[in-house]
């Protein structure tokens, strides 16, 4: 399995009057290439998590396993960690600090080591990736740009050191409808071309609904829920007890469906309500 926690458990400040314990035995397997949602309530243990497979947190039990090396084994090279599994934090644009878009995506590659000639051919195929064109941003400050922009140029960051595990923390979080869509657009497309592995953090159920093939719930430090998309979204009476709710297009399948119209009550995203209205309304005869 590509990455597999094994009974982990975090605490916060452990031995001190303000020891919390993050994650609670979380034992979860995720294959190569798969699309992950992973929800929860604010302090639900989320973060944390994903903070440990990229080694920015150790667990305190347990086993953290990436390609089948323990991180935190002996000998583990956090260096060579990172470069497999990148992670995109809640608001990106505050990992920016170069004074070019360039120089900004050229700076994990570069502090890996790689030549200058393929430093220049990753950042090229990042910004190529994620939708920017290159002579036009290249030498742009990353400060100018639109917060979906700035969220790009943070992605292509990542994207150059040409990880193998893209995590990413809230990427649509404060961003306005249009840019919302692009950034989702982004990342259905990288990973239908490039096959990485996804681990996609969010609060909005629409966006885990619209690009997740499975999603875990996390509660109080605890995984809780593990299931297909459909199968998590079925039980909203569970995910209430956990604070969460299901898309709201669902919620509005479930009142027609009250209301007596013969809709499917397990659709979860817009595309699917559209199909299923235009089903139900061409049985009732209208065209």
């Amino acid at each position: 399995m590509f990455i597999s926690l094994q009974n982990v458990s975090y605490v916060y400040k452990p031995g001190t009057p303000y020891e919390t314990a993050a994650l609670k035995d979380i034992t979860v397997e995720i294959p190569r290439g798969q699309m992950v949602g992973l929800i929860g309530a604010t302090g639900s243990g989320k973060s944390t998590l994903v903070q440990h497979l990229n080694g920015l947190l150790r667990p305190t039990k347990g086993k953290v396993l990436v390609d089948g090396v323990d991180v935190s084994g002996k000998g583990a090279s956090l260096k060579a960690l990172r470069q497999k599994v990148g992670l995109v934090f809640q608001y990106p644009e505050h990992q920016l600090f170069e004074e070019t878009v360039y120089q900004d995506i050229a700076f994990g590659p570069r502090n890996m080591g790689v030549a200058e000639e393929d430093v220049h051919s990753r950042v090229l195929r990042a910004m190529t990736l994620v939708g920017l064109d290159f002579e036009t941003f290249k030498n742009r400050s990353p400060f100018s740009l639109s917060g979906g922009q700035m969220r790009r140029v943070a992605l292509a960051g990542v994207l150059a050191m040409q990880p193998e595990v893209l995590i990413l923390d809230e990427p649509t979080s404060g961003l306005d409808p249009r840019g919302r869509n692009d950034i989702l657009n982004q990342v259905g497309r990288l990973h239908q071309e490039l096959g990485i592995t996804i681990i996609l953090v969010s609060h909005s159920m629409e966006d885990i609904a619209r690009m997740a093939a499975r999603i875990l719930v996390m509660h109080q430090g605890q995984l809780v829920m593990d299931g297909t998309t459909r199968e998590v979204f079925s039980r909203g009476e569970r995910l209430t007890q956990y604070g969460l709710g299901v898309p709201l297009v669902t919620v509005l399948m479930h009142r027609l469906r009250q209301k007596g119209m013969a809709v499917q009550p397990d659709v979860i995203t817009v595309e699917e309500a559209r199909e299923e209205l235009i089903r139900v309304l061409r049985g009732n005869g209208h065209d």
